[in-house]
């Protein structure tokens, strides 16, 4: 997956999290699941997520947009590792 798609898919799931992660009861169940997505797309980084299974009202999650801030912090990643240090060397 592209981190252009990835980052939409934060996106979309963290405004699912402003709004139906806000729901009494479901907020924890729906935290955990995130938890487990963020793992699945940006592997270590993305037990980051978990903290907000940490606050047990919902209320301070609500403000933080941990997916896509997981996903902006990893975007380029993967490509400047596989990069190859010759490859901007231009011939002309």
């Amino acid at each position: 997956m592209s981190d252009r798609a990835k980052l939409i898919l934060a996106i979309i799931l963290d405004i699912l999290d402003f709004t139906l992660g806000r729901i009494p009861g479901f907020e924890l169940s729906f935290d955990a699941v995130l938890g487990v997505v963020a793992v699945l797309l940006w592997g270590w980084p993305g037990l980051f997520a978990f903290w907000e299974i940490a606050d047990p009202t919902g209320q301070i999650d609500g403000f933080a947009p941990t997916l896509t801030l997981i996903a902006l912090s990893q975007m380029g990643k993967g490509k400047k590792k596989s990069a190859h240090p010759d490859s901007d060397i231009r011939t002309g």
